[in-house]
């Protein structure tokens, strides 16, 4: 593990700590929007303001956050089977997700211009247009788990199976392939696309991050800490791969051959989970203790 280059990383409280901050990302207002997954919450911070919070309500569980096509940001209600869509003026709008006990938990913007979502509970792939429209795509797989989903560069969407071991492809046509993963039990649940085509994603079981070539080539990078939990993965502005590691407390980056560089978060036990990169270039993550952390050179 190498100490390279030192990072200053700060902490911005923006909740409670029993509201949980979850995940976040950067809005096209030039703010940080993030979830508040115990209070049922969306956050906007804009980096040295104070921060603002739009009520849900209190038990739908908001979890993962993006940009949308039409200048929104969507959210998952893992509890509550919806996803909602918020204005950067707070105006929010909620859809069921047809039937109950789907745990829509992973949302990304697709490259046709609709929402793609994981239905963890249900082994589906969903997509929602910006007008509300859900259609569904079952997996060829039971209690397989669907977690983190991003697009890649190859017009498809890829998305981990956090209890199918395995990386899976979904084609705008619906066509689903699935890629199991070498290590047993690995767990995989970030997923976020390299600058190299490839997609990196972070095996929060198995102390270690994948890369998947979109051919399905498949390569593990064992962490130095294998006791690290990594969870979620994100790529900066000059295509670095980061990722959150839950259990230490740090926040890392690999380089294509591997090699992790670990900074411990100043704060003992502040469980790290989304990470992302802010309006003001950044890498911001979301600490489930109530604080948004800045990384910077």
């Amino acid at each position: 593990m190498h100490d390279a280059t030192p990072v200053s990383i700060a902490e911005h409280p923006v909740s409670g700590p029993d509201a949980g901050p979850y995940t976040l990302t950067t809005g096209p207002d030039g703010a940080l929007w993030f979830t508040l997954v115990h209070s049922g919450r969306i956050g906007r911070l804009v980096p040295g303001e104070q921060p603002t919070e739009h009520r849900l309500a209190p038990d739908c569980g908001p979890t993962v956050i993006t940009p949308g096509p039409d200048g929104a940001l969507w959210f998952t209600e893992y509890r509550a089977d919806r996803i909602g869509r918020i204005t950067t003026d707070g105006a929010i709008t909620e859809y069921d997700v047809p039937g109950s006990g789907s745990g829509p938990f992973g949302i990304a913007a697709g490259p046709d211009g609709a929402l793609w979502f994981t239905e963890t509970a249900a082994d589906r792939i969903g997509r929602i247009t910006v007008d509300g429209d859900v259609t569904r795509f079952p997996l060829p797989a039971t209690g397989a788990f669907p977690s983190a989903i991003t697009a890649g560069g190859d017009g498809a969407m890829w998305f981990t199976l956090n209890q199918g071991n395995a990386i899976g492809r979904i084609g705008m046509d619906g066509t689903v392939a699935l890629h199991p993963l070498p290590t047993e039990a690995a767990g995989p649940v970030g997923i976020a696309a390299g600058p190299d085509g490839a997609l990196w994603f972070a095996e929060i079981a198995a102390g270690q991050i994948g890369r998947i070539t979109p051919d399905g080539q498949i390569t593990e990078f064992p962490l130095p800490d294998r006791a690290a939990r990594p969870h979620a993965v994100t790529v900066d502005g000059k295509g670095a791969v980061w990722f959150t590691e839950w259990g230490a407390n740090r926040v890392a980056t690999i380089t294509p051959g591997g090699t992790v560089t670990a900074h411990a978060l100043p704060t003992p036990d502040s469980e790290p989970h989304g990470i992302a990169v802010g309006p003001d270039g950044a890498l911001w993550t979301a600490l489930e203790t109530g604080s948004l952390a800045r990384i910077a050179p």
